[in-house]
């Protein structure tokens, strides 16, 4: 198979929604359909009976949510699928942010009962600002949830999509009895008793076909006949160059947790969805079908496996093929690196590739080179855009709790915070850390990972900080900077990178600041050189 076509073979997506509307058991049915896995294991009331395959850190597995972005690959009727399915709950969406911009179409899960939630609003709003492809999958239609259409309203007013639906639930709840594929014009009944199994669908090109009311029952088929009638009057046509654009979004429904409806997904999907896609760099707009390799780290992770202590950075392919033991450039350090074991993805499970073209998601060993949004190329001097680094808005010191074991804490504190899960401060004064995170649970995450995978253990106590901001003087000799230094020598410390970092208490503190010392500039993210 040639360069082109290897690229119109492959489809990178991310799975979003809002936690608990049944990600990642999607995730785990569009495995069971591809062929990856044998068996999906249950995610029940947050005890998990078999683990979720795309969550395999200890702590996703006690819990039952998704902490950590995980990458899957398969191949379905020839295409190479690469699945990135990202946390849902909103402390780890920073992680989701940046794996966003590795994908080249979402997959939107909302639960039917719940509606559109909180967190998927944000979500969708980043998918909509970066004009990525979306399909909506409407879940859990086995339980009692909204009406169909209220459904669709509610995805068109408060995600402001465009929405065409592509299959058509007949009942719900109790009354569920399948679904019409517009798509493909086939009926798939429901059987409730068979739960992992599903009929291969009854083909009806005509729905007026009488044959209809024997299968599904005169009142059902009659409702149907109705409702398909509306949806051509309402909806518009699918097209799928707007939906390409990001004008269009079809939506589909189903039960993932009942397989159902998630193969009509499934199908259609690689059908439409886009082959790998050009990003911009800073210098340039780069197409994926160019020879050069170029890619970039948007996630790196610490102990993939525990037991070899080993780092993995998450390198999205751009263009051309990365190829094993060739030298790369690595923009930002200005040195050329080789890898002599690159890992595909499934889940924990790692497998060395020799190659890898645009589109795939390739797993570097790493001793500690690369930092997230780092660009690879072949000589080429170019980084990619649109990385997000966020601000932390929750502060704690971190105290050693075992005296004895300070440097697995030092070296546990130092490859998470690679991994950008938060950002560690050590303060002028008296050199106690501080860890800055985005949401309030990473705390929770870091203390039991420390723990679990470095034997470290360690305290938290609160501090009062509003926000942490960088400083950048405009003249480093300055009587100003001086004076701001020593009038704020309490509330000064250095990030990982020996960056000078105010931690304000107030935005009032701030403001005050900024007019006091015109000068000295703050900026509320690191990347400001």
């Amino acid at each position: 198979m040639d360069f082109l076509e290897e690229i119109e073979r492959r489809r990178t997506f991310g799975i979003i929604s809002h936690p608990d509307a049944g990600k990642t058991t999607l995730t785990e049915k569009l495995l069971l359909f591809g062929g990856a896995i044998q068996e999906a294991g249950a995610v029940k009331n947050n005890k998990i009976k078999k683990g979720a395959t795309s969550d395999f850190m200890e702590i996703e597995r006690q819990r039952g949510i998704s902490v950590a972005t995980s990458v899957l690959a398969f191949n379905y009727k020839g295409i190479k699928i690469n699945i990135l399915d990202t946390p849902g709950h909103k402390d780890f969406a920073e992680d989701t942010f940046r794996t966003l911009t590795a994908v080249d179409s979402v997959i939107v899960v909302i639960d039917a009962a719940k509606g559109v939630e909180e967190q998927t609003v944000k979500l969708v709003e980043v998918c909509r600002m970066r004009k990525i492809p979306i399909i909506v999958f409407i879940n859990k239609l086995d339980r009692e949830g909204k009406d169909a259409f209220d459904l669709l309203d509610e995805v068109e007013q408060k995600l402001n999509l465009k929405v065409v639906p592509l299959s058509f639930p007949i009942g719900m709840g109790y009354d569920f009895k399948g679904i019409y594929n517009i798509w493909e014009k086939k009926l798939n009944l429901f059987s409730g008793d068979i739960k992992q199994t599903v009929s291969d669908g009854v083909e009806f090109n005509d729905i007026n076909n009488p044959e209809l009311d024997k299968v599904i029952g005169e009142k059902w088929a009659n409702d149907l006949r109705e409702e398909l009638e509306l949806i051509e009057e309402v909806y518009p046509s699918f097209n799928k160059e707007e939906y390409l654009k990001a004008e269009l979004q079809p939506v589909f429904f189903g039960s993932a947790l009942n397989n159902f409806g998630v193969k009509e997904l499934l199908d259609c999907f690689i059908e439409i969805a886009p082959s790998p896609q050009p990003k911009m760099s800073d210098t340039r707009l780069v197409d994926s079908k160019e020879n050069k390799f170029t890619g970039f780290v948007f996630k790196i992770h610490a102990n993939m496996d525990p037991k070899h202590r080993d780092r993995l950075a998450f390198v999205k392919v751009v263009s051309g093929i990365f190829k094993r033991n060739t030298n790369y450039l690595h923009v930002k350090k200005g040195k050329k690196l080789k890898f002599s074991s690159p890992n595909a993805f499934f889940a924990e499970k790692k497998e060395i590739v020799d190659e890898s073209f645009p589109g795939d998601i390739v797993g570097l060993h790493d001793t500690g080179n690369f930092k997230i949004g780092d660009t690879l190329t072949e000589g080429e001097i170019l980084e990619f855009k649109g990385i997000p680094s966020f601000s932390p808005e929750h502060f704690r010191y971190v105290n050693n709790a075992d005296p004895m074991k300070s440097k697995q804490l030092a070296k546990g504190l130092d490859q998470l915070m690679d991994e950008g899960v938060a950002q560690l401060f050590t303060l002028d004064i008296n050199g106690r850390k501080v860890i800055g995170t985005v949401g309030a649970l990473q705390f929770e995450v870091i203390q039991y990972r420390l723990e679990h995978e470095y034997g470290a253990t360690c305290s938290y106590e609160n501090l009062n900080v509003h926000k942490a901001c960088w400083v950048e003087p405009e003249y480093e000799n300055s009587e100003e900077f001086k004076e701001f230094k020593r009038v704020k020598q309490r509330y000064l410390a250095k990030d990982k990178m020996g960056q000078l970092v105010f931690l304000a208490d107030s935005a009032f503190t701030i403001q005050m600041t900024q007019e006091k010392y015109p000068h000295v500039k703050l900026h509320f993210v690191s990347e400001f050189k």
